[in-house]
């Protein structure tokens, strides 16, 4: 496989690949102090571990071990309800769910385009349609785009719910700047972690986690990534973007900001461990992480839409219900939701 292929497989698949050292001077998306996960060009993960290069990405990709998918499954469409006066989530695929609580319509990193790429014609591409019809969505009151690769930032999508809800955009540095520059007067209001924000209603806290950036091959941790502490009339609700465990430290820190009704936390694109580890945490993961946070009940997120990594599309779901039997948990508090599903989360 071509160099220049990889560093474009890495750039869409935000898995690691943007592989050489930065040869860019400066922040292409923030300019702000240095802190202790900024350095004044790119940010980290405090006492973290950096995302793998090129070299490893080459290995990884040669290793002939990525397991088969189907090229598609087919899932029931739901039509949501304009209002919920409790808490509802629905599935949308990946990391796009809709949260609808105390009557406010949320939507985390919303993806509707086939692929997740910087291309049409190229990178992954879904398998299950979106589990709402883009036309069906409810009015949305605000969206949480937690960081910026591909399978989370989709700028068309984002386009598209501008002109049509023209609802606020809360997000972590840098992002911002990416967004506004493709869809021109959004309304996009971007913070550091422990930074609160606030637009259509909702009040986020960004929160730190354990991941990295980027759009290409010149802007890597060029801007933050986050998880979400969110506030509403339902209760509040921890939305974990991408995150590898970290040790535990994403939750630890994010159950200074509890007690939570509900967690949403991923389980999926984990393999092969080796080249993962570090930016995105297992099945066996997400349970410790779900105990860490003290959350009440947790949806999975980050599986089985497209397939960014080696493990079967079924094999995150099977996992996460063997951890949950081992740290006695019950499947009821710790759903996996399908596209196009919904769960009305008890109190």
């Amino acid at each position: 496989m071509k160099r220049r292929t990889l560093l474009g497989l890495g750039a869409l698949l935000g898995v690691g690949a943007c592989a050489t050292r930065e040869v860019t001077m400066g922040n292409r998306y923030y300019q702000g102090p240095v802190s202790d996960h900024f350095d004044g060009t790119a940010f980290f993960n405090p006492d973290g571990t950096p995302p793998r290069g090129f070299r490893d990405l080459v290995r990884w990709q040669t290793s002939g071990k990525r397991q088969d998918w189907p090229a598609s499954v087919g899932i029931t469409q739901t039509r949501p309800e304009a209002l919920v006066e409790d808490l509802r989530v629905t599935m949308v695929g990946h990391a796009s769910v809709l949260i609808q609580a105390g009557g406010l319509n949320i939507l985390t990193d919303p993806v509707w385009s086939h692929r997740v790429s910087p291309v049409s014609f190229a990178g992954p591409a879904r398998v299950t349609a979106p589990g709402i019809a883009f036309d069906d969505l409810p009015p949305i009151d605000a969206v949480l785009l937690s960081h910026n690769h591909y399978d989370h930032m989709d700028l068309a999508t984002l386009k598209r719910l501008h002109g049509r809800f023209g609802m606020p955009v809360l997000t972590p540095l840098g992002n911002d700047t990416i967004v506004r520059g493709d869809v021109p007067g959004i309304d996009v209001r971007a913070g550091d972690w422990g930074d609160v924000l606030e637009g259509g209603g909702v009040t986020a806290r960004l929160l730190r986690c354990h991941h990295w950036s980027a759009r290409g091959t010149r802007d890597r941790s060029h801007a933050l990534w986050c998880s979400f502490a969110v506030e509403t009339p339902a209760g509040r609700i921890l939305v974990m973007g991408d995150t590898g465990y970290d040790r535990g430290r994403p939750y630890q820190a994010a159950a200074e900001h509890g007690p939570y009704r509900l967690a949403i936390i991923p389980i999926g694109a984990y393999a092969p461990r080796w080249f993962m580890e570090a930016q995105h945490q297992n099945p066996e993961e997400a349970v410790a992480g779900f105990r860490a946070s003290g959350a009440r009940h947790a949806m999975a997120h980050h599986w089985g839409t497209f397939q960014l990594t080696d493990e079967a599309r079924d094999e995150p779901p099977a996992r996460l219900r063997a951890a949950l039997a081992a740290a006695e948990i019950t499947p009821e508090r710790f759903r996996v939701v399908p596209p196009g599903a919904v769960w009305d989360v008890p109190d």
